[in-house]
């Protein structure tokens, strides 16, 4: 039945993200209606639970087995960007047995071993599949059990989160004892106006939203970081590729050069971490940019990116809202930590976001602390929730 399984959207608190997962849950519930079914419940991560890690879904699984445990079947989680046809997915859910544990999803997997998944598998990388999370993937009640009873007894480990879905995948396998993710054909993320639709329960539009215009070129300054010892073999990289496509860039070093030309903030360079450097950007920022400037990214000097699908991307924001905004990692999240923007991917700040952050006297340990851990540090303790965006990337896509 309908009305056994909980969706769970993985929305975010943002307005652009909040309202998408909004339309999502009544487009759900409008599917549920027609079909003159009893209505499903649909949450919306974001809502569920006060703590910064509900977004890492494992810390609520004892949650969903004491709320869910005794009459429901399954729990799907999907995106707000995944579309669902609601009549094929309960009828594709229908072909496994809810009482046995299973744990269902479109499979990936890598073909080499990578560094964010701590090189699992390096003999056979392709042997552990791990589920896509934009095409929607599920949970049986008894396994939610079965995971809500071993979190209790083995409290998560605090450490980083940096690959939710393969990490999640891990943590369900158990080492061979817990169950594998079974493929289903059904979980799709071919756009829904493919041919190829016509089998999926599940579809997925567009990675890069359009809100409209993209916003102008000079509403968005580009802060790049550099060194002395990389000023002839990075800086030339970006010169030649994207730097054309932005109105406002200094290059931060710590030393002036005046043919690229360079800015001396006055902070030692450090081998690591570079929070000095980054703190002494936002206050520049603040306070020797136009005011009229909504928008500040901070990139490293070997960070690749398109200013103009930035722009594009960042109408869908409202800069009178704090925002700051990437690819989100956490740390030690199962025991109170906190999310964070990974500095490699770019860290993108709306002007009301630094001026909250600079306000707060939240600022480095020391000069060479992880500048982005410690703003998500900072942010997380003024309340500010971090935006992830799936367009950032910290390492390569392969």
């Amino acid at each position: 039945e309908l009305k056994e399984i909980v969706f769970i959207i993985q929305s975010q608190s943002n307005s652009f993200h909040s309202e998408r997962a909004e339309d999502l849950k009544r487009d759900i519930l409008k599917q549920a209606a027609d079909l003159g079914k009893e209505l499903p419940t649909v949450l919306l991560i974001h809502q569920m639970d006060g703590h910064e890690g509900a977004w890492t879904i494992l810390p609520l699984m004892r949650d969903l087995s004491v709320t869910y445990g005794k009459n429901s079947s399954w729990i799907f989680f999907c995106e707000e960007d995944t579309r669902i046809q609601v009549a094929k997915l309960l009828e594709t859910l229908g072909r496994f047995d809810g009482s046995k544990e299973w744990f269902l999803g479109k499979a990936l997997y890598d073909e080499e071993s990578t560094i964010i998944h701590h090189y699992a598998f390096a003999e056979n990388p392709t042997v552990f599949k791990f589920p896509d999370f934009a095409a929607g993937w599920a949970l049986s009640i008894p396994l939610v059990n079965k995971l809500a009873k071993k979190l209790k007894s083995e409290p998560l480990k605090s450490d980083f989160t940096i690959d939710l879905k393969h990490e999640i995948a891990l943590y369900i396998w158990q080492k061979g004892e817990g169950p594998h993710l079974t493929p289903v054909p059904e979980f799709c993320t071919d756009d829904v106006n493919s041919y190829k639709v016509d089998h999926c329960a599940t579809t997925f539009s567009n990675f890069l939203p359009l809100c409209g215009e993209p916003v102008k070129k000079e509403d968005v300054f580009v802060a790049v970081k550099t060194c002395r010892k990389f000023h002839g073999d990075r800086i030339p990289v970006v010169k030649q590729t994207w730097e054309r496509e932005a109105a406002l860039i200094e290059y931060y070093s710590d030393y002036a050069d005046l043919s690229i030309p360079t800015i001396d903030l006055g902070i030692p360079n450090t081998d690591r971490g570079h929070c000095g450097k980054t703190f002494a950007i936002l206050e520049r920022f603040l306070n020797h940019s136009s005011p009229q400037t909504p928008w500040l990214v901070i990139v490293d000097d070997d960070t690749l990116i398109s200013i103009f699908r930035l722009r594009k991307l960042l109408s869908c924001y409202d800069p009178n809202e704090p925002v700051f905004l990437g690819e989100r990692y956490g740390y030690g999240l199962g025991t109170g930590g906190y999310s964070y923007i990974t500095g490699g991917g770019g860290m993108v700040f709306s002007r009301i976001a630094v001026q909250k952050l600079l306000a707060s006297k939240c600022r480095c340990y020391s000069m060479d602390a992880p500048d982005d851990m410690v703003l998500g540090m900072c942010f997380s303790g003024l309340g500010i929730p971090i935006t992830h965006s799936p367009l950032f990337h910290q390492v390569r896509e392969l």
